[in-house]
């Protein structure tokens, strides 16, 4: 009986584990490559510089467990709606394969230890001795955007506990509460490299991540139908006429946005044209791209699975991220 306890433990342990991560859907990761932003669109590219690229990608790693703490904390607080989803009933905890008090302690260690995590980098900086003042040695060194980074971080935590809890129970708001926590990311990672994104390309990201957000809205309507209301109350204020207007006005309002970001960006030349509009017709092409997966395929549920699923969107992200790199990196400033 001994040994046969000792041999199962593991296997539940691991079992556990996966679940856990399961849960904190690491597929939604993706998202957090908003903080990549800060290093391509600023006033100055950093993309070829080992020190950014570090600070960065630490900077995608704490968004991506905080983040991830946040699916945690969400699955708890709607655990019962969840089992009456179709397609919801399938997450760990909803489904029983998950204890709820794993997942709660989880959700409480990994998101203090990643919220504290910018303020101890910061604070193992060392500060160049000297007389300047220690605002221009806090710049210097890097330690003010690691504090800054923390600072956004928190917010960014706050919220999507805030969103949890009470915006996304109230018309609207809930869907620019879930755009602010990408605008958030993308100041993210400027602000822990020090630099600033114009505000052309924060204008973007906010009216990317209402597209998105519209159109999974128009799925859930969809696919829950005459029992919306009593998945998700929010979800008797919306309908799909309603939310087909709202993407109409954001799918025409972000190609402008876009297109004043390339005409301004201040990291290319500008003469004898802005190089950075020939990116243009690939982001339209994304947006008709998703805009045909939504309306003729009723799909948009899940963004970030969409991404790489449906290979014609995939190729020309794929194709607009590399020629932005290019041009950056043998035109830009």
């Amino acid at each position: 009986m001994v040994g046969q306890s000792t041999e199962m433990e593991p296997a539940g342990a691991a079992a556990s584990l996966k679940y856990l991560l399961l849960a904190m859907r690491p597929k939604q990761w993706v998202k957090n490559a908003f903080v990549f932003a800060g290093i391509v669109f600023a006033g100055r590219h950093l993309f070829t510089q080992p020190w950014a690229l570090v600070r960065v990608l630490t900077a995608f790693v704490l968004f991506s467990l905080v983040s991830g703490c946040v699916y945690l904390i969400n699955d708890l607080a709607d655990i019962e709606n969840d089992r009456q989803h179709p397609r919801k009933c399938l997450r760990p905890l909803a489904s029983g394969q998950l204890s709820p008090r794993l997942a709660y302690i989880a959700a409480v260690v990994i998101s203090t230890g990643s919220l504290a995590a910018p303020f101890v980098l910061g604070a193992l900086t060392k500060l160049p001795p000297g007389a300047a003042t220690l605002w221009e040695r806090l710049k210097s060194t890097g330690t003010l955007g690691w504090y800054a980074f923390g600072l956004i971080l928190l917010a960014y935590f706050l919220l999507q506990i805030e969103y949890t809890f009470y915006l996304k129970h109230v018309v609207i708001l809930d869907l620019f509460s879930i755009a602010g926590g990408f605008v958030l990311r993308a100041v993210g990672g400027a602000v822990v490299l020090q630099v600033i994104i114009t505000p052309w390309w924060l204008v973007c990201v906010l009216l990317l991540a209402l597209f998105l957000g519209l159109g999974k809205r128009r799925n859930e309507l969809l696919v829950l139908e005459s029992g919306a209301g009593s998945h998700r109350r929010i979800l008797e204020e919306y309908s799909p006429h309603f939310l087909e207007h709202l993407i109409t006005i954001d799918v025409a309002c972000t190609i402008i946005a876009y297109s004043l970001a390339t005409f301004t960006a201040p990291a290319v030349p500008q003469k004898p044209y802005p190089l950075l509009m020939a990116t243009i017709p690939f982001v339209i092409y994304a947006l008709f791209r998703y805009l045909y997966l939504i309306y003729q395929r009723g799909e948009g549920g899940t963004p970030e699975e969409l991404l790489f699923e449906d290979r014609p969107l995939l190729v020309s992200i794929a194709l607009w991220g590399a020629l932005v790199v290019g041009i950056l990196l043998f035109f830009g400033k």
